[in-house]
Formats: C-alpha cells, sequence, structure tokens
C-alpha cells in the first residue's frame, strides 16, 4: 500500500511539473500590413526564444478579413488573447461590452515614452485600454515638386493659397487633387481638416458627447460649403467618384503626372515608394494642411492615425493575460524595430528616436513625418473611427452624397443630427 502511495505521489509530481513547465500559450491578431508583417514575426519569434515560458502565436489577417473575423470572435466571447483594433467609438464599444482589460497601469510604466497624442483614442473615463502597435500616420497633402516647378507654384501655407495653386493647375489642363471617392473614408480627410481648421477639436467634441444640433455647427456647414465649391471648379481630377484608394488609384494618379496633390495618410508613402522609386525619391513632396484665415484650429493639429492598438483579451485566462503584457511590454518598438520600421518608411510613435530617423533611407520624409507628429497639439483619429460604427456608416454615406452634389450642406447637418437622437 505504501508502495502504491509513494508510486502514486511521484506520479502527480511529475505531473505537476509538466504542467507547470508547460507554456502558456498567448495568439496574437493583426491587420497584414506587407513587409511590416516580416517585422512583427521576426519580433514575435525572438520573444518566444527569450521567454520559454510563453508561446506567443501571431496572425495575419487582410484588413477587410480581420474586421468581420474579430466582430465573430468578439460576439462569442472567444477573442484571441491579444487583437489588434483602432481607437474612438470601436474601443467604447468593446469596453463597454466588457470585452478588453483595463491597462492603465501598465501605461503608468511605460506610457511616457510615446507621443502624447497616442493616447487620445484609447481613452474612457480617465482609464487606457490600449497598447500602440504601429507607426504615426498622419494625413497630409503629397505633392508632384516637379509639376511645382514647372508652373512656378510656392508650397501653400494658406487656403486661399492653396486655391490659388489649385487654379493655375487648372488652367495648364492638371488636375488639382486625386481623391479616391469610390471608397467614401477619403473624401473624409477633407473634411475633417476643414472643420478643425474652421472651429477646432470642439467641434467634434460636441458630436461624440451628443450635443443637441451638433452636427449644424457653423464649421461644419462652412466645410461642407468650401468642400462643394472644390467640386464645382474641378479641383478633383474627373471621374474621382470612381477613383479607389483601397486599389492605390489615387496614388497611381501622381506620380503618373495625371494630378498634382493628393490628401492621405502616410500609410500610402511606402505605396509612392514600391510603385515608383525614381518618382518618389525625384520629385514627392508633402506639406501640412493650411490654415484658414480667421478658422479657431491650430494649423498644428493633425488628422490621420496616431496609431493603431493592441487590447488584451477580458476573457483570456490570468496566465495568458499576464504573459500578454509581457509581450506588449517587451516586444513593440524596440531599438532593433524602430530601424527595420523606418527602414520600411513607418514612423514610430516614440519620443526620442530623433537620431535614427535623421538617419534612416528618406529620411528627409521621416523627418518630416516624426516632427509633426510628435509635436502636434492634437492628433486627431479619423472620425469613422472615433464614432460608433452606425454612426460612422451614416457619416460616410451622407458625406459621399454631398461630395456628388446630391445633399447640401444644411441637409447633410439635418441627416446627420438624425443620428444623435
Amino acid at each position: 500500500m505504501r508502495t502504491k502511495l509513494a508510486l502514486g505521489s511521484v506520479a502527480s509530481l511529475l505531473l505537476a511539473s509538466a504542467a507547470l513547465a508547460a507554456p502558456t500559450q498567448i495568439t496574437i491578431w493583426m491587420v497584414s500590413n506587407g513587409p511590416i508583417d516580416n517585422i512583427w514575426k521576426a519580433a514575435t519569434q525572438s520573444f518566444d526564444h527569450s521567454h520559454p515560458n510563453i508561446d506567443a502565436q501571431i496572425k495575419f489577417l487582410s484588413n477587410d478579413a480581420y474586421k468581420q473575423k474579430i466582430q465573430i470572435a468578439l460576439l462569442a466571447h472567444n477573442p484571441p488573447t491579444v487583437f489588434y483594433g483602432w481607437g474612438g467609438g470601436l474601443m467604447a464599444s468593446y469596453v463597454k461590452a466588457g470585452e478588453v482589460l483595463n491597462l492603465t497601469p501598465m501605461l503608468k510604466n511605460s506610457g511616457s515614452r510615446y507621443f502624447p497624442a497616442v493616447f487620445d483614442p484609447i481613452r474612457l473615463n480617465g482609464s487606457y485600454y490600449g497598447i500602440p502597435n504601429q507607426g504615426s500616420q498622419p494625413e497630409v497633402v503629397f505633392y508632384n515638386k516637379a509639376m511645382f516647378t514647372k508652373y512656378h507654384l510656392s508650397v501653400p501655407k494658406t487656403y486661399p493659397q492653396f486655391l490659388e495653386v489649385a487654379s493655375t493647375l487648372r488652367e495648364h489642363g492638371v488636375a488639382p487633387f486625386a481623391v479616391g471617392g469610390r471608397d467614401q473614408w477619403p473624401e473624409l480627410e477633407w473634411f475633417m481638416y476643414f472643420v478643425d481648421r474652421l472651429g477646432g477639436p470642439a467641434v467634434l467634441q460636441g458630436i461624440v458627447d451628443h450635443k443637441a444640433e451638433a452636427w449644424s455647427n457653423p464649421a461644419v456647414l462652412k466645410a461642407g460649403q468650401m468642400i462643394q465649391q472644390l467640386v464645382k471648379a474641378g479641383d478633383f481630377i474627373k471621374g474621382y467618384a470612381g477613383v479607389s484608394a483601397d486599389e492605390n488609384q489615387d496614388v497611381a494618379l501622381v506620380y503618373a503626372g495625371k494630378a498634382a496633390m493628393l490628401l492621405q495618410g502616410s500609410w500610402v508613402y511606402p505605396t509612392f515608394l514600391s510603385s515608383d522609386p525614381s518618382f518618389t525619391k525625384q520629385d514627392l513632396g508633402e506639406f501640412t494642411f493650411p490654415s484658414i484665415p480667421g478658422g479657431k484650429g491650430n494649423p498644428n493639429d493633425l488628422m490621420g492615425n496616431p496609431s493603431t492598438y493592441f487590447y488584451i483579451a477580458a476573457s483570456a485566462s490570468k496566465a495568458q493575460q499576464q504573459a500578454a503584457k509581457t509581450y506588449l511590454a517587451d516586444v513593440p518598438f524596440t531599438k532593433t524595430m524602430n530601424k527595420q520600421l523606418l527602414s520600411e518608411g513607418v514612423v514610430p510613435p516614440v519620443k526620442g528616436i530623433d537620431s535614427q530617423v535623421a538617419g534612416a533611407p528618406h529620411a528627409a520624409y521621416l523627418s518630416f513625418i516624426y516632427h509633426i507628429a510628435s509635436k502636434a497639439p492634437v492628433f486627431q483619429e479619423g472620425w469613422d473611427q472615433a464614432l460608433s460604427p452606425s454612426v460612422a456608416q451614416s457619416l460616410l454615406s451622407n458625406l459621399s452624397e454631398m461630395f456628388l452634389l446630391k445633399m447640401t450642406p444644411a441637409q447633410f447637418a439635418a441627416a446627420m443630427n438624425a443620428t444623435l437622437k
């Protein structure tokens, strides 16, 4: 009996030891981003080698496939341990559903290394829920420098100068602006900048806070009028409503010399670089959206993606949650990763890497993006992310109608005010 008991005890101890030795498995889902995937894959493999008690597996999905799959996983309360997402209204829905961990304590230790504006989209009621995982991607005006030289044009600092440049280009038979109207969201970039330059960030805050008639703010109405003035003047390339930004057709119009300028996120720079390296190195320039005289907005404010984020699933086990915290503390934006990202034209949203930026390939472009992103008083994420998914879809649809001159600014405001009720 004693022998059997002793053998049983040994077996139990061996099983317990094996259980303790088994690494904690965590899964990470991320939206695929071309060559950036390999950087994260290598960083995850390196993490696994240095953390034998954790088995981290990263999976990449296309943007549309990811949005569908993560939604299904969240509805089933079975998401991956760590998952990719945006901030704003989408993040708020995760929090309200109890799907994500509060990461405020974690960020107290590491938050100071990031650009301040990075945290606005992941803050809710004074708490923070995400960890940055991508470069800062401000929306800027890309332009053809050779074309500007040919027609003796200077980079505009104010909106009246912007219009003068557009007028000169039209006179020479050149489309001033490319825009991917087919996908709708690129039109939002114009709208956001007009509203910000005219009324400042308080306009969006009133909308987010569901203030009565918030969409009837004078800045919103004026922004609609200014958009329609550009449309009527022929400043957007002919057939813009059929141009797809998702298929990089707007970028192609610029490097092919069909349009002189493109308001787009800095995420398109790698596409310029891979599609036409010679044009990108010699003739591609960038400038920030101009100021509007009399407007309340700061001309240094930016629209775009301060970053995207990783969230930790509240449904994961305590061991998985702790392993995920270790992963998110150790992997993003190491010196090695920063160097690799910069080589791909991506600007990490972290402070104190000026020398790395200056020494990277494409240093002039990267330094421009790094400077404006790190100094921006306000860096507003896209309104289609800041607002709830249903309101965001109404915004895109109604804005498209306004671009097509099928809806007046007043009608647009009335339709959007209906979403506040």
